[in-house]
């Protein structure tokens, strides 16, 4: 069986769902946060589908902006998490509305 961009896409259309289902029924943030992770990789997957199908470099690019996004976010994330969980002693989002000091 030949891989061709359709299962790729078809991936990544898969990986994405499941990414955006984690975001809107999850309460826990750093399950939350996992499931953009899974998003943003989706998202990956489709660029380097398309680089692969176009034969361009520019795909592979975008890809590794997209990583160096998602480290940052997932740095920044965690530590948002971690502040938000020593001031509140949970990390479940419907507790966390009012960021009040």
């Amino acid at each position: 069986m030949i891989i061709t961009v359709h299962h790729y896409l078809v991936l990544s259309i898969l990986l994405f769902t499941i990414g955006a289902i984690g975001v809107v029924t999850r309460r826990n943030a750093l399950i939350i946060f996992m499931s953009i992770e899974l998003m943003l990789n989706a998202v990956n997957i489709a660029f380097l589908a398309f680089a692969r199908w176009n034969l361009l470099i520019e795909g592979k690019m975008i890809v590794l902006f997209v990583l160096a996004v998602a480290a940052a976010e997932a740095a920044v994330g965690l530590g948002i998490v971690i502040s938000i969980y020593r001031n509140r002693q949970t990390v479940y989002v419907d507790e966390m509305r009012l960021l009040k000091g």
